[in-house]
């Protein structure tokens, strides 16, 4: 297989993925104001290798959907009510899991997020997200973290608790069963 073939869903996905981002963009139309889904799917159609990042982050939990226009591109966020189920227990991202002796978690957040052509969200857009519902009650997700910070061996991790986001700080080799990240990719 070429690599210009590995990212390309099969015809059955793509349509199942069309049809899953379609009913959840209807569902959820606060968080795209005047936004058609027609033009989005277009979009979609003429990307094939960003429709199979959006399969990669549907096919681990996080519900992308819609969340903003810019520059003639669409902007897609993870919106699952909890951080993604199959992007938890992950350490920041290579260094971190390389520095852990005992008990490495499988894989790191950055690395994931690489693999699936997406970024993880930073604080601005994290609390952006905030502003169309609340997410992560229950759960927390990185989020990009300042090289300055990241080299004095932390990482930063946000949440929505009592009314709030809250920005927390970790060691980035930590990793817990209920941090994941959630991820942006545009369209």
């Amino acid at each position: 297989m070429t690599k210009s073939n590995e990212k390309e869903l099969s015809v059955e996905q793509r349509e199942g993925l069309l049809k899953a981002l379609k009913t959840r963009f209807e569902k959820n139309m606060h968080r795209h104001q005047g936004v058609e889904w027609a033009n989005v799917q277009a979009r979609l159609e003429a990307n094939a290798e960003k429709l199979w990042s959006l399969q990669e982050m549907e096919s681990t939990g996080g519900e992308p959907d819609v969340v903003g226009h810019e520059q003639g591109q669409y902007i897609f966020y993870d919106c699952s009510a909890e951080s993604p189920k199959g992007r938890r227990s992950v350490c920041y991202d290579r260094e971190a899991l390389e520095a852990r002796k005992k008990h490495q978690p499988e894989n790191n957040a950055i690395d994931m997020a690489t693999a699936m052509g997406i970024e993880l969200l930073t604080e601005e857009q994290y609390r952006a997200l905030q502003q169309l519902e609340h997410f992560d009650k229950k759960t927390s997700s990185w989020v990009q973290t300042p090289s300055d910070i990241r080299e004095l061996g932390g990482a930063l991790f946000c949440d929505y608790r009592y009314g709030h986001v809250f920005l927390y700080h970790n060691g980035a080799s930590s990793y817990y069963a209920a941090r994941g990240f959630r991820g942006s990719l545009k369209v």
